[in-house]
């Protein structure tokens, strides 16, 4: 596709974020109906699928040919990322959304036969948008942001929920050694925070695709590196750990911490 035909994909998908907002903070006026998935703990409010219908269907409407998979279920039928998919969690940080009414994101990756295009992820209540087109760098509210610089174990700052610690051994004592540790709550938040180097490093042990497929983009547009925990490529139609840091960074952790884990 042409740089022209991109330039109107991303104008519509910033277009499209920005009215989900909208929706959604109208939303805090009426009463939330909460339910859960799997377990308490994996929240879904009526908002995430009215979200999502919002995407799907106004998708739909600009270009009929392109795909949507969203986290309540719309795309559930794709198989390949062949020709333009977009990627969507309607409310990242759903838990956050329910107690707090902060501290969630609306995260969009859109991707050309598997290959990321635009990435967009919006801290709504903080009302700070990141967004990255392929080659011309990733920017929050309109400033581009720099390259990521390297940093060591001693100096970082990692993102990572208490519960993976208590499975994970070799995640204890990197939070020993490292300046400290955080937990936001919305992996989009996270993902975006070091790409704005408000955090050096992000580690999840489970990870479904919309959580990251706009970051992945934002992410590599700043030169973080981006696997799974075991090194490999993250695969964006199946759920999997994920590892996110800076240059040195990264390699530091791989081999003083995660290889050694997987060693024993």
């Amino acid at each position: 596709m042409s740089d022209t035909y991109w330039d109107r994909v991303s104008i519509i998908a910033n277009d499209l974020v920005r009215e989900a907002a909208k929706i959604i903070k109208n939303s805090f006026e009426k009463e939330l109906i909460v339910e859960f998935k799997s377990n308490p703990n994996d929240l879904v409010t009526e908002m995430d699928r009215n979200i999502e219908k919002f995407f799907k269907e106004e998708i739909k409407k600009a270009f009929p040919d392109h795909l949507v998979l969203g986290e309540e279920g719309t795309g559930k039928e794709i198989k390949t990322l062949d020709g333009i998919v977009w990627i969507i969690d309607p409310i990242d940080g759903t838990t956050n959304f329910v107690h707090q009414q902060r501290h969630f994101a609306i995260s969009v990756g859109i991707y050309e036969n598997g290959t990321g295009k635009v990435g967009i992820i919006y801290d709504v209540m903080a009302n700070e948008f990141f967004y990255a087109k392929q080659g011309q760098g990733a920017y929050l509210n309109g400033v581009k942001l720099p390259e990521l610089k390297e940093a060591s174990v001693q100096e970082a700052l990692i993102a990572v929920n208490p519960g993976w610690l208590l499975k994970e051994e070799a995640l204890m004592k990197l939070v020993k050694d490292c300046r400290g540790a955080r937990s936001i709550g919305a992996a989009a938040i996270e993902l975006a925070a070091v790409a704005a180097n408000r955090m050096d490093g992000y580690i999840s042990l489970r990870l479904s695709p919309w959580d990251f497929a706009g970051g992945l983009i934002i992410l590599e547009e700043v030169g973080a590196k981006v696997t799974t925990l075991e090194g490999k490529k993250l695969n964006l139609l199946e759920g999997s750990s994920i590892f996110v840091a800076k240059n040195r960074l990264f390699e530091e952790i791989q081999e003083e911490y995660l290889s050694k884990s997987k060693k024993k």
